[in-house]
């Protein structure tokens, strides 16, 4: 019913900057929040931050100052834009979206497949 894409990741330097997207498609009535994590090797999945449709921001109180979330309510889009990287940024990117479905009037958390952020020294 509702399906996320990440885009954007890569392998680049440390000190670099790299900007992350994820599109929702699908049966969307509407979208409350979009979000970001990541999962290094051997790690559990952190926060990065998150949007309401709203404009509301949470960031994982390490990354605050490096990384900025935006969001585009039209496009279903949200954004990660990095700064600064580090080796120890290198992670599985993920995408997840609060969202309100149009067919069964549901709503549900959704996560993409994840997108590889690679920092190298």
């Amino acid at each position: 019913q509702v399906q996320l894409v990440e885009s954007g990741g890569g392998l680049v330097q440390a000190g670099e900057s790299l900007r992350l997207s994820c599109t929702a498609s699908g049966s969307i009535f509407s979208i409350e929040a979009m979000g970001w994590y990541r999962q290094g090797p051997g790690r559990q999945r952190d926060l990065v931050a998150t949007i309401t449709s709203r404009g509301s921001t949470n960031y994982a109180d390490s990354l605050e100052g490096r990384f900025t979330i935006s969001i585009d309510i039209a496009k279903s889009t949200v954004y990660l834009q990095s700064s600064s990287l580090k080796p120890e940024d290198t992670a599985v990117y993920y995408c997840n979206a609060d969202i309100v479905t149009a067919t069964f009037a549901g709503r549900n958390h959704y996560w993409g497949q994840g997108t590889q952020v690679t920092v190298s020294s």
